[in-house]
């Protein structure tokens, strides 16, 4: 379905607006709901399921809607639903009208300090036992409020996916989010022993060229072609195992398949253990961002704010450099010179290197 954008045709606005003026009965929230959410969800049977109704419901509010308005604002085929310019601009207008309903509802049961309602949670799935443990005593706290949450290695977009908050480990974060950052987290290279005696230890960036690299997904979409390096700039690098969950990769890393890329509070019990070793310490350098991220308005619901202010305080002690031991942070910011070789014969070490 066509993205929402500005509508530059003003006669159809002026259309719109005209018949708002003259029609006798006021648009219903309900319908405003219906098209909004088949808009958001792209089908008439998830916005029914979304919204507990049947689908003969949304497509009855839609077309009364239509019929108010005296304009289609869908066209529907077999296989999807494309807004028309008049859909377009409905929708802009609908979304702000269905936020200030919503604002209006949750600033009245503020008042009673009880959080209800719906929260829609979406969240990485490398998120830790202790995360999780934070979740279930959230919605404890908050028995009146309807939790949702979805693990998914998607980089969803919250507005059009219907997602209240999120938690994201990324580099950037998407314009129109408001971010709290909850830690920053060094990327390491690691491999396992087994990979590093079969293959040899890569002593500079060149000598990735011949290694098997586990890449994940830019954005989200599609496989990696580079890594960050030290002081600026990216590294160009090939794999033949690519995924958008870190855990496989790392998992995979562990298996001997290759070199990964991973964030060190991923990896680090596997560091300590022997099961990773360091990679080109020092030549590849990256950050990244692990952030509580939600729509920008006007008015934050109360339980976007509760849940936002839970996560917070949870994770300093639970996130980022503060929760690695000291060994292992003092080794992942050891300069590359002092790198270790693995064991094995310097005969066969000098023969690699060639």
């Amino acid at each position: 379905m066509r993205r929402p954008g500005t509508c530059h045709n003003g006669r159809t606005t002026d259309r719109i607006c005209y018949n708002l003026i003259l029609m006798r009965d006021s648009l219903e929230t309900a319908e405003l709901l219906a098209f909004s959410r088949t808009v958001d969800a792209k089908s008439l049977s998830r916005a029914a399921a979304e919204l507990g109704v049947p689908r003969a419901t949304i497509s009855r509010r839609l077309a009364r809607l239509e019929e108010r308005l005296g304009t289609r604002l869908l066209r529907r085929t077999t296989r999807s639903l494309v807004l028309t310019d008049s859909g377009e601009v409905l929708y802009r207008h609908a979304r702000i009208v269905l936020d200030a309903v919503a604002s209006a509802e949750a600033s009245v049961r503020q008042a009673h300090d009880v959080v209800r309602g719906d929260l829609r949670v979406s969240v990485p799935p490398m998120m830790t036992e202790s995360f999780r443990e934070l979740l279930i005593g959230f919605a404890e706290r908050h028995p009146a409020l309807r939790v949702q949450v979805h693990f998914s290695s998607e980089l969803v977009d919250l507005q059009r996916a219907g997602y209240d908050v999120a938690i994201r480990a990324s580099s950037e974060i998407q314009p129109g989010l408001i971010a709290r950052t909850l830690a920053r987290d060094p990327m390491v290279a690691v491999a396992a022993p087994g990979y590093i005696a079969e293959h040899g230890l890569p002593r500079t960036r060149r000598d990735l060229r011949r290694h098997r690299c586990l890449l994940g997904f830019a954005r989200g979409q599609l496989p990696q072609s580079h890594w960050a390096v030290a002081g600026g700039g990216k590294l160009h690098v090939e794999g033949n195992f690519c995924s958008n969950d870190v855990l496989l990769l790392r998992d995979a890393a562990v298996r001997g398949l290759g070199i990964a890329f991973l964030p060190l509070l991923l990896v680090y019990p596997a560091l300590e253990s022997g099961a990773l070793v360091h990679v080109l310490r020092g030549s590849l350098t990256a950050e990244v961002r692990i952030a509580v991220v939600y729509p920008e308005r006007e008015f934050v619901p109360p339980q976007v704010r509760a849940f936002v202010d839970a996560v917070t305080a949870w994770a300093p002690e639970h996130l980022g450099m503060r929760s690695i031991p000291e060994p292992c942070r003092q080794a992942a910011s050891r300069p590359v010179q002092e790198e270790a070789s693995p064991r094995r014969s310097s005969k066969k070490t000098r023969s690699v290197a060639r």
